[in-house]
């Protein structure tokens, strides 16, 4: 049975893990959504497809490149800390 500072170490290790594994995609999210909105205030053009667009194409292509960094990431926080406490360790 997990003490309850044992519980909350495991919870502060799982949301640091989740920090850590989607901080490439919401970079990038942010980095194209300021360069277009950049673009629309330079060219003043307020079409919404011209936010939607980009931003869901650069996401993708961040998902696909960051995949093994991430499934690494989640693999070692299962195997390192999870399953021992599955197990009983």
């Amino acid at each position: 049975m997990l003490s309850e500072s044992e519980f909350f170490d495991v919870l502060r290790q799982g949301l640091w893990v989740a920090v850590v594994i989607s901080g490439p995609i919401l970079t990038v999210a942010l980095g194209v959504g300021l360069l277009v909105g950049l673009f629309q205030a330079l060219t003043s053009i307020q079409e919404m497809t011209l936010t939607f667009v980009p931003k869901v194409g650069a996401i993708l292509a961040t998902f696909w490149i960051s995949m093994s960094f991430m499934t690494r990431h989640l693999m070692i926080f299962w195997s390192d800390t999870i399953l021992p406490l599955v197990a009983g360790g």
